[in-house]
């Protein structure tokens, strides 16, 4: 990467920060404006921006923000509700995740003749990972049931991982063109995500009672208390995919047992891992928008727009209508978490992934689709969530009284918000 490069990219990164206060609950999100500028900067733009798509750093880059950002977001959560309200993100993960690889696949098949069977599979899975922060209020608002909130944010933090080695597997049938082993298909898998959790827990668990011990004692000096969850969320990925795990899950679960051990410490502990993986999260879409979006848009056709938008649309929001089943779960709340499904930074991983790595015959026209999706996604999903988020507020307050499952578990005991401020009485 050159110097231009770097201030070109900073430049898109300041130019947001100079007015993001002033752009704050608009439509115009973080992601718009740093997808837009690197279109500006990209080849179909002022073609300043020197970086191929097939660049093994920029895959590195991408992946590096997603670990961090995974292990912020689950060190965050309230594993104490968490517990009591699994069900609603096991159910999406359990019921929803598969459905959706099935239903995407399908419809792939249709819609992409030239595709093999394992290359609309490849893309259906590419394209079954959500990205909770292109819907951040959905996640954070404390208006809306902790239940939907949380069990979002865990959706998002382990389905990238769980769609890991379906997505290899995937690849390997599709370029060998061979009958695969589903017990091999399936060993694999286990073996990765136990690798993962396993990698996952030693990692958060030996790390914060180290830093409880050393905090007690006072020997870690405040300035170096937030790099302790950066350097974990790194190890953990790195340890769990050098051993042929999911890094992602990896990452995920030592954020959770961190989040756990650590406690209320947590929150403050974690606000650098998580404003790096943020401004990390923006370089990676500038370079999304410089080196993806002008090519897939340049070639676009409507089986493109059309397979993109039922993605976003019937295909996220059928399976989870199917998962709710029997929840006890209201159609606005089956609504809300179906349509916040934003594709993002995971999608983009695996798209990088294809290019870098994949010999299949589809890989031009898989990456065409995931990058229409995610750019839809980015203009759909983030300008919509203050509204609807807002309505579904409004709609929860005034039904709490005849609620179930988005009331389950009832806790009405005052929690600290991240910034340490006493947010209003939470219903848990």
């Amino acid at each position: 990467m050159s110097t231009l490069d770097v201030v070109l990219i900073g430049g898109v990164l300041l130019g947001f920060a100079f007015v993001s206060r002033l752009l704050a609950g608009t439509a115009l999100t973080a992601a718009i404006v740093f997808v837009v500028g690197g279109v500006a900067i990209g080849p179909e733009g002022l073609d300043l921006l020197d970086v191929s798509v097939g660049s093994s750093e920029l895959r590195l880059l991408a992946e590096i923000t997603l670990a961090l950002l995974l292990f912020s977001d689950a060190a965050g959560l309230d594993t104490d509700r968490l517990r009591r309200q699994a069900a609603f993100p096991a159910r999406l993960l359990a019921l929803g995740l598969p459905l959706t690889i099935v239903a995407g696949s399908v419809t792939a098949v249709l819609v992409f003749p030239e595709l093999v069977p394992f290359e609309a599979v490849a893309l259906a899975v590419l394209l079954a990972p959500t990205d909770a922060a292109l819907g951040q209020p959905v996640v954070t608002d404390r208006r809306l049931p902790s239940m939907v909130r949380q069990g979002l944010n865990v959706e998002s933090g382990l389905n990238d991982g769980i769609c890991v080695p379906l997505l290899l597997a995937a690849i390997a049938f599709a370029e060998v063109e061979e009958t695969p082993s589903v017990n091999g298909v399936l060993a694999d898998f286990v073996a990765e995500i136990v690798i993962a959790v396993a990698v996952g827990v030693v990692a958060g668990l030996v790390v914060a009672l180290l830093r409880r011990g050393s905090a007690r004692r006072g020997w870690i000096d405040d300035s170096w208390v937030e790099v302790v969850p950066l350097v974990t969320a790194l190890a953990a990925y790195a340890v769990t995919d050098d051993l042929g795990g999911s890094g992602f899950i990896g990452a995920f679960v030592a954020g959770l047992v961190y989040g756990r051990v650590v406690r209320g410490e947590a929150h403050h502990d974690k606000e650098l891992t998580q404003d790096l993986g943020e401004l990390l999260s923006g370089v990676t879409f500038v370079f999304f928008g410089a080196t993806m979006v002008g090519t897939a848009v340049s070639g676009l056709d409507l089986a493109t727009v059309g397979y993109a938008v039922l993605s976003l649309t019937v295909l996220r929001m059928l399976p989870v209508a199917i998962a709710l089943v029997g929840t006890g779960a209201r159609l606005p709340t089956v609504a809300m978490a179906g349509w916040f499904g934003p594709r993002g930074l995971a999608t983009v991983v695996f798209a990088l992934t294809l290019v870098e790595d994949s010999g299949m015959g589809g890989t031009q026209r898989i990456v065409q689709v995931a990058t229409v999706t995610v750019l839809l996604s980015v203009f759909a999903h983030g300008p919509t969530a203050p509204w609807l988020v807002a309505r579904y507020a409004r709609w929860f307050d005034d039904h709490r009284a005849e609620l179930t499952f988005e009331t389950a578990h009832v806790d009405v005991r005052p929690m600290r918000s991240r910034r340490g401020r006493m947010p209003a009485e939470d219903e848990g």
